[in-house]
């Protein structure tokens, strides 16, 4: 899906992007490479993951959108950062409960944070273009909310390993975005040196 948009930006908001989307791919890479290995047999280390995951990505929106113009303008970063805030410290509260408890806010909250992504890629696509993996993704976050809440409601055992291939596609699409923001950058200047 090839995006006709040039970019108005300065150079170094279209860069700030691209060091966001690869930074946001590399923490959520080694957030499930860790979920997977290490944290499956390590509740201590699990429960920091689990507590880590919201908070980084309340961190992650609050510095994009300080850099995009601040949290006034940005009002789904705005929402995004406090509902990821307030899970952080919702599963930090349920760790002592069960971990149905813990997946039921991760449904909630993967529900809220996608809807909230989405939002920012559609009202981010006339200035960047090449938000389709942002909006895709926050589409898909939706969907997976709702898929961990009906496991969470279920008999089955859950832990960190059901939360995992959530964080994975979203390590995929934040790629995905930080290689096509390079590509098409690389695209319009060669058009402009050409």
């Amino acid at each position: 899906m090839p995006s006709q948009t040039i970019d108005h930006r300065p150079p170094s908001t279209s860069s700030w992007l691209k060091l966001y989307y690869f930074t946001r791919f590399a923490f959520s890479a080694a957030w499930v490479a860790a979920a997977f290995t290490i944290a499956k047999d390590a509740p201590l280390l699990a429960a920091i993951l689990l507590v880590g995951y919201p908070a980084w990505d309340a961190i992650a929106n609050y510095a994009d959108a300080s850099r995009s113009g601040g949290l006034a303008r940005n009002k789904s970063q705005l929402l995004n950062v406090i509902v990821s805030l307030v899970t952080a410290i919702a599963v930090t509260a349920a760790l002592g409960h069960s971990m149905n408890t813990v997946l039921q806010i991760f449904g909630v909250w993967a529900a809220l944070a996608g809807l909230f992504q989405l939002v920012t890629g559609v009202r981010r696509w006339k200035s960047y273009g090449a938000q389709w993996a942002m909006i895709l993704s926050g589409a898909q976050s939706i969907l997976a909310g709702g898929f961990m809440l009906k496991m969470a409601a279920g008999a089955e055992p859950v832990g960190i390993a059901n939360i995992a291939p959530y964080a994975a596609f979203g390590a995929f699409y934040f790629l995905v975005s930080a290689i096509w923001l390079t590509v098409s950058g690389a695209r319009r200047s060669s058009r402009v040196t050409a």
